[in-house]
Formats: structure tokens, sequence, C-alpha cells
């Protein structure tokens, strides 16, 4: 028949028990507090040592064909030298080579990115005729009688 732990943590001891010095179990053991602050400092070393974790951020951004394309070459000349890279990792590498540059050098490397409108590029004819402009059901309401 299994235990109601509820029960068993909320019991009191008997009067008898009381009086022998018995004492009731809980279910939970007690733990010497000499022995619990080393395992906290011990914890505490292990996590001081270990690095946090960096906080992620999302972002999205627009860039020209050709040099998105440019990506997928890199990562192809990344992969024939055997290492295989991601997209966000060789954007990282490229922040890391610009932070190396001194001022001049990044401004003319600034200045060679053509400027170009940002946003979300136009729908094309193509993908707009594709679109249904009258939902199925209003299809099926218009037939009903």
């Amino acid at each position: 028949m299994p235990v109601n732990k509820q029960k068993l943590a909320n019991s009191r001891p008997a009067p008898a028990a009381a009086a022998t010095g018995a004492v009731a179990v809980t279910g939970k053991p007690k733990v010497d507090a000499s022995a619990a602050a080393s395992v906290v400092e011990g914890t505490q070393k292990v996590y001081d040592a270990k690095t946090k974790k960096q906080k992620l951020v999302r972002d999205s951004f627009t860039i020209p064909k050709d040099e998105y394309e440019g990506i997928n070459r890199l990562k192809l000349r990344a992969a024939s030298q055997g290492h295989l890279i991601k997209k966000s990792e060789l954007l990282r590498a490229g922040l890391k080579l610009l932070s190396t540059l001194d001022d001049k050098q990044l401004l003319v490397a600034l200045e060679a990115v053509p400027l170009i409108k940002t946003g979300r590029p136009p729908k094309t004819e193509a993908v707009t005729s594709s679109l249904r402009t009258v939902p199925a059901k209003a299809k099926k309401a218009a037939k009903a009688p």
C-alpha cells in the first residue's frame, strides 16, 4: 500500500515516543550544517571556475544577393580546408577581423560597402499572384443554399 508523503511529513510523534526520546521519521534526512556548508562552497568554486553562458541575440538584416552568395563561397573555402563553419560563425569572424583594424583602415573598409535600402524587399508579381484572395471557407459558404 503506498504511503501518503504529505501525511508522513505532517505526522507528529506519538506522546509515548516523545517521552522515550524516539524521533519520528519525516522522510527528509537531517544534514550536518558544516557538511552542507562545505558542499555549497565546493559547488560555488566549480560554478565560478566555469564561464557563464553569454546571452544570445537574434537579429535579421538585409544583404545584397551577391554578398549573400559570398557567404556560401567562404563557407566552401573553409570546408575545403577541413573547417566546417556556420553563417553566424563566419560573420562573427568577420567582426573580429574588423575590430582589429585601426580607425583609418576601418573607415576604408566601411566606405567600400555600398549603401542599400533597408527593410524587407518588395514582393514580386509571381508571389503575389499565387496568393488566394478568397478563403476556402468563404467559397464553401457561398455555394451552400
